[in-house]
Formats: C-alpha cells, sequence, structure tokens
C-alpha cells in the first residue's frame, strides 16, 4: 500500500523535512545539515510526531559525524534534549549509540538510520492491518492530532489503521478533532485525508463527548507518544478526555504505536514526563495575541490515559486486548524491566 506523503527525505548531505508548520497552505521544506538543524526542527515542531521524530534524530546523528566524528556525545546530547516526552527519540538515539560504539564507522551509522526509516514503515502498515482487523464494516471513529505519514516513516500509526481500514471497505467517517493548541488535526490530519479521499469531518475538540453522545461511534484510535508497561499511555493534550468520554459512551478505544514506543521500565505512567511548553502557544496564534496581555497559561503538550479506559493497543506484533504489564510483556516478548526510582 503506497501512500502520497513522504515528509522525511535522506539525501547523504542533509535531511529534508516537510515543515509541518507551515501546512496545509504551504509546502516548503526544511534543509537540515547539522545535528543542531535537526534538534532545531523538532523542538520547533517542524517535525512531530514521536516515530518521525526518533527517524530525524537518527539522521541527525549521521549529519554530526559526517562533519566531525568526535561529535557524537554533543549531538546525542543536543538531539536527546529537543523534546523530553516521546520515547521514540530516546530509543532512536540509543540504538544508534550501539551501532556507532560497535562500529566507529560512519556509513555503519547511516545504514542504520535508514534500517530504522524503513522499519517504521513497515512496522506502521502490520499495525494498520492488526487495527483494521478490530472494525466492523461501515466503522465509524474519532482520532485526535495527526498520526499519519507526516508523523512517521510513511503510512501511519492510529492513522494507518483508519488508511488501511478504508482500504479494506470497513470505514464509513472518520472525525477528527482541531487538537488545540497547534491544530494538528485541522492542520494535518484533515490535509491527509483530503490527499487520499477518506470521508471525514473536522471537529472541535470540546465537540467529542457530544458526538459520543448524539451519534453512533465505534472507536476512538489515537496514537502514542510513550507507554509504561503497565499499559497507561502518553498522548497528545486532550487524548484522557477522549478515553473518559468513550468509557461513558460505551465506545471502544484503540491505540496505535510501534514497540519502539513502549517503555518498559517506566511502570507506570506515573513516571512519564510531560513535556510543558510556551504559555505563547495558547495565548497567541501567529504571534498574534488571543488573549489579554499579561493572562498566565498552563500548556501541558501530552496527558496519561490510564490502561483501563484502553481496549486495545496495537503494535507491530499483534493486539494487546484489556493491556496490563503481562499482556504487554506476552506480546512484545520480553520481559518487563522494574520501573524507575
Amino acid at each position: 500500500m503506497t501512500c502520497a506523503v513522504q515528509p522525511i527525505l535522506w539525501t547523504r548531505k542533509q535531511l529534508r523535512l516537510l515543515d509541518q508548520r507551515e501546512l496545509p497552505h504551504e509546502v516548503r521544506w526544511l534543509d537540515c545539515r547539522s545535528a543542531a538543524d535537526v534538534a532545531s526542527a523538532i523542538h520547533e515542531m517542524a517535525v512531530r510526531g514521536a516515530p518521525a521524530i526518533g527517524i530525524a534524530a537518527a539522521y541527525g546523528l549521521v549529519l554530526a559525524l559526517r562533519a566531525d566524528a568526535d561529535a557524537f556525545d554533543r549531538a546525542f546530547a543536543v538531539l536527546a534534549a529537543s523534546r523530553p516526552t516521546a520515547v521514540n527519540l530516546r530509543w532512536a538515539l540509543e540504538r544508534m549509540r550501539g551501532v556507532w560504539l560497535a562500529s566507529r564507522d560512519v556509513d555503519a551509522l547511516e545504514a542504520e538510520a535508514v534500517r530504522i526509516h524503513d522499519e517504521d514503515l513497515a512496522q506502521n502498515l502490520k499495525i494498520g492491518d492488526h487495527g483494521a482487523a478490530l472494525l466492523d464494516s461501515g466503522a465509524r471513529v474519532i482520532t485526535h492530532c495527526n498520526t499519519g505519514a507526516l508523523a512517521t516513516g510513511g503510512h501511519g500509526t492510529a492513522l494507518g489503521v483508519i488508511r488501511s481500514a478504508w482500504a479494506l471497505n470497513r470505514l464509513a467517517m472518520v472525525y477528527h478533532t482541531e487538537t488545540r493548541p497547534w491544530l494538528q488535526g485541522a492542520r494535518l490530519t484533515a490535509w491527509e485525508l483530503q490527499q487520499e479521499g477518506i470521508p471525514s469531518k473536522l471537529i472541535a475538540d470540546g465537540a467529542a463527548a457530544y458526538l459520543m453522545a448524539s451519534e453512533t461511534i465505534d472507536w476512538v484510535i489515537v496514537g502514542a507518544d510513550r507507554i509504561a508497561a503497565n499499559g497507561d499511555t502518553a498522548n497528545k493534550i486532550g487524548t484522557y478526555a477522549l478515553a473518559v468520554a468513550a468509557r461513558r459512551h460505551g465506545v471502544k478505544f484503540m491505540v496505535a504505536a510501534p514497540s519502539g514506543t513502549f517503555d518498559l521500565r517506566c511502570s507506570s505512567g506515573r513516571e512519564i514526563p510531560i513535556e510543558q511548553r510556551p504559555a505563547t502557544e495558547l495565548t497567541e496564534f501567529r504571534g498574534r495575541a488571543v488573549a489579554p496581555a499579561g493572562v498566565d497559561a498552563f500548556n501541558p503538550v501530552f496527558d496519561v490515559t490510564p490502561a483501563e479506559l484502553i481496549d486495545a493497543i496495537v503494535c507491530e506484533h499483534g493486539v494487546v486486548e484489556k493491556p496490563d504489564a503481562t499482556r504487554i510483556a506476552r506480546v512484545l516478548g520480553r520481559p518487563v524491566s522494574p520501573g524507575r526510582d
């Protein structure tokens, strides 16, 4: 299954990133030639989505080492600090560190970055198949934020499930939230769905509960930035509220993410760091004030949905129904490590 959207292009001399801050009004590419360029693109959300962040960071290390063979530790630190919540970032960097320590070969490092990119696309296609199999024909779903090709190496996680379900004629309608304050749903998910002619309607974040109460909704399908060993899931702010509303109205709740998003060292969601971003993201829009001068704001970028509100977590290895530590470890095929202090 091919996808029309390809947001990450590697040319060996530079990393080209589709600037997601400008979509859908302008298709603009950022040319990153250093680890600092990539870290800036991640922090400023030109590239976003947990899998895409990890892929970009892996290429950022290659750019750093091509310029300076002694730059690994510095580049690693700069990239690791760019976004704290998405575990894929640290996972990709640690995987690259293992290759570098074993080989001290930039070509081997580049091959590993390409492998991470290719593997993510293959994983997404498997996630799409597993998730779509859970949907009955004519399904009506809600999704949050952007979890498509723009957020991954291609196809997508939650939006990948939706793509696969549409290809199998199992999908009737997608409702997607605007996703305040960055409007990833209004700008990016709407754009991706339009590219492929998937029937959809945009809703305000606050309209989801009313929609569940007044219309037949079968599933809420979301992605994840980090999944703890017990199944507690960090995702875009507003996900927890969707899960609470879904449980109240008998709507099933699915999390779709690659296995690299699981952090089995993290025993529960209480240990997941939640990124706080500047108040201006709420008080301003594109540099123009929308709130009174001097107003303060609370701006967490993610929240944590408890595992007991999740009906299924889908990864490339299969489906974890009613997730807990034992079921997750069984599907992933590896034991749960002790939690952090």
